[in-house]
């Protein structure tokens, strides 16, 4: 955009040079022909200084408009109060749009105001024309800042994209030579150790162990392509890590689900007690199932598991008797974060919904 700009300077110096000359309607001519070369001069020193990006601070910016608005007061001393055209012309708009850039509408609009209100000021009397030019400003200032705005939000959202993508790709990569090396070499120890029994059935199980975490870590990381801020979690990667436990399949979304750290956190202590009780009272290492869903405007969790389902009364008469396991640990907490927890047991199994508002 400055590179536009450092065109469009030119292109008005050189109508403000000719304009000048064809009129030459001075009262002070050394004034007013000091004041083009000074235009003339600041112009290609303007364009040399907005070159580097780290030079264009509100100092520079500030300089810029100064001079134009130096050369709106100086024309009723160089040409008489009775003017009819600044000496700047459409100079001026080489500053007001540099405001624009560097600042959006707001620096347009500002620029704008500031350099219509001079040119009105300095004039004995007003013209259509004049509050023409002045509303021109104003609608150039503010829409070339608007558009430059939004051309900054494109550009930081297409650089975003295109990191992602790169994260994404090398995830990808990383996934296939975990795959194609670490996976099966932990596949191949566990079925040898099952087939040779005694120490090196125990190896494989670990070995089986590991490649469960590994693939869990490789899905995880791929359902959260963008990092989330430092006090917010993404849900599904903590829940995509309970994958290690043996038997358990994890159901995650395919984008991230942000939410505060202590939800993510108390979530996971409540998803961890249901799988707990999966193994006291199903079995250790029994199916398992956890879903992760969405929802907009609330997330749901739901565990659930194959076993023989809960007796009628069991809950309750654990109540009775001091443990709160259920209690505290799932319906507890979830109530703390201003969600439900219903159950659902029975013959085909147990299934616990857990549903908290974002």
């Amino acid at each position: 955009m400055f590179r536009a700009l450092a065109v469009l300077r030119v292109v008005v110096l050189g109508y403000t040079v000719v304009v000048n000359v064809y009129r030459n309607n001075y009262d002070r001519p050394v004034l007013g022909w000091s004041c083009v070369a000074i235009m003339v001069v600041a112009t290609f020193v303007l364009i040399a200084v907005y070159a580097a990006p780290e030079r264009r601070g509100p100092a520079l910016l500030v300089v810029d408009l100064a001079l134009a608005v130096a050369m709106l007061l100086a024309t009723p001393v160089a040409k008489g109060p009775w003017f009819h055209a600044t000496i700047p012309s459409y100079w001026i708009v080489g500053a007001l749009l540099a405001w624009a850039v560097r600042w959006g509408w707001r620096g347009g609009t500002t620029a704008a105001v500031l350099l219509g209100a001079v040119d009105l000021l300095t004039r004995s009397h007003v013209e259509q024309k004049d509050w023409g030019n002045v509303f021109l400003l104003l609608l150039g200032g503010s829409m070339v800042g608007f558009v430059c705005e939004s051309l900054k939000a494109m550009a930081a959202e297409r650089d975003e994209a295109q990191r992602e993508a790169a994260a994404a790709a090398e995830r990808a990569r990383l996934a296939r030579v975990v795959h194609d090396g670490v996976l099966q070499v932990l596949a191949l120890v566990q079925r040898r150790g099952g087939e040779l029994g005694g120490e090196a059935a125990d190896l494989g199980r670990l070995a089986g162990e590991q490649e469960q975490v590994l693939r869990t870590l490789i899905r995880s990381q791929a359902a959260a392509p963008a990092p989330v801020g430092a006090s917010t979690a993404d849900l599904a990667v903590a829940l995509g890590v309970l994958g290690a436990r043996p038997g358990t399949e994890v159901a995650l979304p395919a984008g991230v689900v942000p939410l505060p750290r202590e939800v993510v956190s108390e979530l996971v202590a409540v998803v961890r007690a249901c799988l707990d009780n999966v193994d006291r009272h199903v079995g250790d290492g029994a199916p398992a199932w956890v879903l992760l869903e969405d929802l907009g405007d609330a997330v749901e969790v739901s565990v659930r598991d194959d076993g023989s389902g809960i007796p009628e009364g069991r809950l309750e008469a654990a109540a009775a008797q001091g443990r709160l396991g259920v209690a505290e640990s799932i319906r507890g907490r979830v109530h703390d974060l201003g969600g439900t927890a219903t159950l659902d047991s029975g013959s085909y199994g147990t299934e616990w919904t857990l549903r908290v508002p974002r």
